[in-house]
C-alpha cells in the first residue's frame, strides 16, 4: 500500500531572502523527532524495507512510502510522528547542510539547471517565490541556524494544511480512524495564507546568456507567463502543449528542431500551471554554434501554433494518447496517490 501525506508548506513558503530554508529542512526532518533518534527512524523503516521520500516543490512538502498492509498503523504513527514533532539536531544539520551545498554545486556546473534557473528569475523577478531557486545560494544555507528551521516549522505545518492520501488493502473507515488517532494530538491553528503577487508579463523579449567556457553543450530556456492550474483554459493548454513539445520527439519541437533539423540533443517543452500563473518554458539542447538557428526555430514554432492552431490529426491523436496514457500512470499504488494528492490540491 501507499502513502502519500503534503503539506501545503513547500518552497514558496520561505521567508523573503531565505530560500532554501524549505528544502534545507527536507533533508533534515527525518533525521529525529521528540521520541525517536535517527537511529530509531532509520532501523523502523530499514527493518521494513521502507523507503521514505521526502519532496518539496512551491506549494507542498510531501513525505511518501509504500509499506504492507501489515505495517500500515506503525508506519503511519512513524511518518507522523516525523512530521508533526521533528527534533533537527544541530549535528544532523551540520551534515545535510554539506549535501545540500554539495547539490548546489553541482547544479552551478549544469548548463540545464543554471538556465532554467534563470529563465524562472526573469519571468518572476523581485523575488517572487516562483523565482527563487529552491535550494537556496551557499552562502544562505550556510548562514541558516537550528532556531530559523524550528520557526518555519512551527509556522507553516499545521493540520489544516495536511493532506494524507492512503491507497492499497486496508478499509477506508479504518484509514480513517487511525488518521485521527495519530494525528489527534497535533492542535495547531491554522497558518495564514501566502499572498502570493500576479507575475508581471514581459513587455519586449530578455535575453541573458551565462558563459560555461568549459561545456560542449549549450542549453536554452526559452519561455513565457502561461496559465493558472484554474483556469477554465487549463486543458485546452495542456493539450496543446502535447501536440507542441511535452514529450520531446513525438511534438512539433522535436520534429523540427532535432528530427529535420537535426541540431538539437533534445527539444521539449513543459507546462506548469499553478497557483498563479505558472511558466510554459521550451528547453533545447545545442552545440554553442546552433543557439541561434534553434531560438529562430522555436520562434516560428511559437508563432505558428499561435496563428494557426493545431491541426484536427493532431488534437485526434493528442485526445488518443493522453486518454489512453490515463489508466498506465495509475498502475501503481503509489500512482494512484499521487494522482490523488495533485488532484486534491
Amino acid at each position: 500500500m501507499a502513502m502519500n501525506l503534503a503539506v501545503r508548506a513547500g518552497s514558496a513558503f520561505d521567508p523573503p531572502g531565505r530560500a532554501g530554508l524549505t528544502w534545507l529542512l527536507s533533508r533534515v526532518i527525518d533525521r529525529g523527532t521528540a521520541a525517536r533518534s535517527a537511529a530509531d527512524i532509520a532501523e523502523e523503516l530499514d527493518s521494513r524495507g521502507i523507503t521514505l521520500t521526502i519532496a518539496v516543490t512551491r506549494h507542498l512538502f510531501s513525505l511518501v512510502c509504500t509499506c504492507l498492509a501489515d505495517d500500515f498503523e506503525p508506519v503511519l504513527a512513524l511518518v507522523a510522528d516525523i512530521l508533526a514533532a521533528p527534533s533537527l539536531p544541530d549535528a544532523e544539520i551540520a551534515t545535510r547542510k554539506g549535501e545540500v551545498v554539495t547539490a548546489i554545486r553541482q547544479d552551478g556546473d549544469n548548463p540545464a539547471v543554471r538556465a532554467n534557473e534563470a529563465l524562472m528569475a526573469l519571468l518572476y523577478p523581485d523575488e517572487h517565490p516562483y523565482g527563487r531557486r529552491t535550494k537556496g545560494s551557499i552562502e544562505l544555507v550556510e548562514s541558516l541556524a537550528r532556531e530559523e528551521l524550528l520557526r518555519q516549522h512551527a509556522e507553516r505545518f499545521a493540520p489544516s494544511e495536511l493532506t494524507a492520501v492512503v491507497v492499497g488493502d486496508v478499509e477506508p473507515e479504518r484509514t480513517r480512524d487511525l488518521v485521527a488517532r495519530v494525528f489527534g494530538g497535533w492542535r495547531k491553528p491554522p497558518p495564514p495564507p501566502l499572498a502570493l503577487p500576479l507575475p508581471v508579463r514581459a513587455s519586449a523579449r530578455r535575453r541573458l546568456v551565462l558563459p560555461m567556457m568549459n561545456k560542449s553543450q549549450a542549453d536554452i530556456a526559452y519561455g513565457f507567463v502561461a496559465a493558472r492550474r484554474r483556469d477554465p483554459d487549463y486543458y485546452a493548454c495542456w493539450l496543446m502543449n502535447n501536440v507542441f513539445g511535452q514529450y520531446s520527439i513525438g511534438g512539433r519541437l522535436g520534429d523540427s528542431i532535432r528530427e529535420r533539423q537535426g541540431m538539437a540533443y533534445y527539444a521539449s517543452s513543459a507546462l506548469d500551471a499553478n497557483v498563479v500563473d505558472g511558466p510554459l518554458a521550451i528547453r533545447a539542447g545545442v552545440s554553442p554554434a546552433n543557439v541561434d538557428r534553434a531560438v529562430a526555430s522555436i520562434d516560428r514554432e511559437v508563432a505558428a501554433i499561435v496563428a494557426d492552431g493545431i491541426t484536427q490529426k493532431e488534437l485526434d491523436d493528442s485526445r488518443r494518447f493522453l486518454v489512453g496514457s490515463i489508466p498506465r500512470a495509475l498502475e501503481t499504488n503509489a500512482a494512484i496517490a499521487n494522482f490523488l494528492q495533485i488532484a486534491e490540491f
